[in-house]
């Protein structure tokens, strides 16, 4: 590719580039871009969110660069405070480690771990040997008025909400890592901007060229509306088995299709643009097609040619067949879970792993979602007696099942 169609395709399915100049000349000038992106291993799954700056890096891979990944095991200890209202909870450093390993395992399921095209580090190989002196020294580089130009930081100072020391670290910590690494490009979702701003920033001040930023969208989950997150029970997980990752991205609204092609098929911008202008004119049928073919897409990207057509027939005969979806668990209901007898439907929802709350349960019922037995449950406090709910099938959208049993008591 020329400079103009690269350009082009990194540029597709991105909101800021900082600065765009500076990327067409080191595209143009024939060298080996270093490509960062930091994962902070705060969670067990890599879902289709996060998966969206993830492409975008085996996009410039695939162009020649090389991937720069930092494995934030020291920053995930600080707590990213992107986006957050409250001080984040830490984690210990077996969770750490043991997520890490589980982040590179699904890693691998998107970039190219050829020794040309990445280099995988862990921030904890230089931080850790900070001492004083250069924490202060890194500290003098920065005000706390730059620092509070920080959306989340304004909005939590002004709110009266607490913000610890610690948390005002966190953008240097992360800035560092691009010095370290000699970063010429940083990657991240748009709730990274002001951390990849300090990495330019330090950069300068260390002499060293400043790195291009460039920021993806954040998807919005399955429901729509709220970004895509494990702990909104809405996301779609990369290594999530094909039968789940099909049923899911059929749930979605149909107003999401356009940012689902654009930023999880891996599809270039002429693919994008040819299929979500056929969306544009399209009758309900047509865009039930479509829909399907958004679904066999990420099914195949995740899990191999053909992987979508087996989930496909699989959906068709839960869905429309009204059979129960293969290996389905039994869940034994413990006496003790009735009140007066009862239990509401959103709690066995939750029993049964269904979803992980009985709040998200009453919302998947008011969503016209939940069955038993093939019938839908309108009321989002229905209850049943033990006895009503031993032997049934509890199914959410036809993908997910359990059969129900009472437990002795």
């Amino acid at each position: 590719m020329d400079v103009d169609q690269q350009f082009r395709v990194l540029r597709a399915g991105t909101v800021e580039c900082i600065r765009e100049e500076e990327l067409r000349e080191r595209l143009a000038s024939g060298q080996q871009l270093r490509v960062k992106l930091g994962i902070d291993p705060t969670a067990s799954d890599i879902h289709l969110g996060f998966a969206v700056v993830l492409r975008k890096l085996r996009q410039f891979q695939d162009l020649g660069h090389k991937a720069v990944l930092i494995v934030g095991d020291f920053t995930a200890r600080v707590g990213d405070p992107s986006g957050r209202s409250a001080t984040r909870p830490q984690l210990s450093a077996e969770e750490i480690d043991r997520h890490a390993r589980t982040y590179l395992d699904q890693v691998k399921r998107i970039l190219d771990f050829d020794e040309n095209r990445i280099e995988v580090h862990r921030n904890s190989g230089w931080l850790h040997r900070l001492d004083m002196e250069e924490v202060l020294q890194l500290t003098s580089r920065v005000t706390v008025a730059q620092l509070l130009e920080r959306n989340d930081f304004a909005r939590r100072y002004a709110d009266g909400k607490p913000i610890a020391l610690m948390e005002l670290l966190y953008p240097l910590l992360q800035g560092l890592d691009s010095v370290e690494v000699a970063a010429d490009v940083e990657l991240g979702g748009t709730d990274q901007l002001f951390n990849n701003l300090m990495g330019r920033h330090l950069q300068v001040a260390e002499e060293q060229r400043p790195q291009v930023v460039l920021t993806t969208p954040l998807l919005e989950g399955t429901s729509g509306g709220e970004k895509m997150s494990k702990s909104l029970g809405n996301y779609v997980g990369i290594a999530e088995p094909p039968n789940e990752q099909f049923g899911k991205l059929m749930s979605i609204p149909d107003d999401l299709m356009p940012q689902y092609f654009a930023l999880t098929t891996g599809w270039g911008p002429d693919r994008v643009e040819e299929v979500t202008g056929r969306l544009d004119a399209a009758e309900a049928g047509e865009r039930a097609v479509l829909k399907r073919l958004l679904a066999r897409t990420v099914v195949d990207l995740y899990h191999g040619p053909g992987a979508g057509e087996q989930a496909e027939a699989e959906f068709d005969r839960v869905f429309r067949a009204r059979e129960a979806p293969s290996d389905v668990p039994e869940v034994t209901v413990d006496p003790e879970e009735l009140r007066d007898g009862r239990i509401e439907v959103a709690q066995l929802l939750k029993l049964a792993k269904l979803v992980p709350s009985t709040r998200e349960g009453r919302r998947q019922i008011q969503g016209a979602g939940v069955y038993l037995d093939g019938e839908r449950v309108s009321d989002p406090k229905a209850t049943l007696t033990g006895g009503e709910l031993d032997g049934r099938l509890l199914q959410l959208g036809k993908r997910k099942a359990a059969w129900l049993q009472m437990g002795s008591g």
